[in-house]
C-alpha cells in the first residue's frame, strides 16, 4: 500500500445488494477489520483475508477492487464500532456521576476483548494518518468522538454542576487525548494501568471544574 491511497466515499452506481450479499460483504469487513486491529494494516494482505472469510479471491473483488477500498469500508465498521456504540451513553451525560459510568463501561469493554490495549480507533491513525484521505477520515471519527464528549460537558455546565467558564470543547480533547496516551503506553507495557491511570487523571481534570465538590475517582477492582 503506498501513498497513493485514497479513501472512498460510497459509490452511487454501486448495484443493490441481496441480503446474502450483503452479510457476506459485512463479514469481509468484519474479518478484515479483526485482522488490522491484531496485525496492523499493512501487514493484513487480501489472501489472509480471503482465507480467513473462507471466500474465493474473484468474491473479494466483486465486492472490493483493491485494499484501499476495503480500509474505507474497516474505517466505517470501526467507528460504528468504538463511537456509535458509545453514543446513548455520551447522550446521557448530565454529571460527574454519568461520565464516571462512561468511565467504566469503557474500561470493562476493553478488558472483554481479545487485544484490550488498543485504541481501534487510534491503532488505525497510527499507521494512516500520513495518508491524506485516510488521515481526513479519521480525524472526524475523532471530532465526532469529541462532540459527544463535548455535548455532554454542555449539558453538565447548562445544569450548574460544571463552572460556568469551563470550555466543553478543551476538556473533551483533553480526555480524548489522554485516552489515547494511556491505550499507547498500555500497549507497549502491556499493563492496563497506564490506561486507567491516563483516564482517571483527565476525568479529575474535568472534577476540578465541578461547582459542588465530588469525591475522587476510585478504579475497579483488577
Amino acid at each position: 500500500m503506498g501513498c497513493h491511497m485514497a479513501v472512498r466515499g460510497p459509490r452511487k452506481d454501486s448495484p443493490r445488494l441481496t441480503a446474502r450479499g450483503a452479510a457476506t460483504r459485512e463479514r469481509i469487513v468484519a474479518t478484515a477489520a479483526d485482522l488490522m486491529f491484531r496485525q496492523g494494516v499493512t501487514a493484513t494482505t487480501l489472501d489472509q483475508v480471503v482465507d480467513a472469510c473462507g471466500i474465493s479471491k474473484s468474491q473479494l473483488y466483486h465486492y472490493f477492487p483493491d485494499k484501499d477500498a476495503l480500509i474505507t469500508e474497516v474505517i466505517a465498521m470501526r467507528e460504528r464500532r468504538m463511537v456509535s456504540s458509545q453514543k446513548p451513553q455520551l447522550d446521557q451525560v448530565r454529571s460527574m456521576r454519568d461520565l464516571e459510568r462512561w468511565r467504566d463501561s469503557l474500561v470493562t469493554g476493553h478488558r472483554e476483548r481479545d487485544v484490550p490495549y488498543r485504541c481501534p480507533i487510534g491503532s488505525l491513525a497510527n499507521e494512516l494518518s500520513c495518508y491524506d484521505d485516510a488521515r481526513q477520515s479519521l480525524a472526524a471519527i475523532f471530532s465526532r468522538w469529541q462532540g459527544l464528549l463535548a455535548d455532554g460537558l454542555v449539558r453538565m455546565r447548562e445544569s450548574g454542576e460544571l463552572d460556568p467558564g469551563a470550555d466543553p470543547a478543551e476538556l473533551a480533547v483533553a480526555v480524548i487525548a489522554a485516552l489515547q496516551g494511556g491505550y499507547l503506553l498500555a500497549e507497549t507495557m502491556q499493563d492496563e494501568q497506564p490506561f486507567l491511570v491516563a483516564l482517571d487523571m483527565a476525568l479529575d481534570h474535568v472534577k476540578a471544574h465541578v461547582r459542588t465538590p465530588v469525591a475522587n475517582l476510585t478504579q475497579p477492582d483488577t
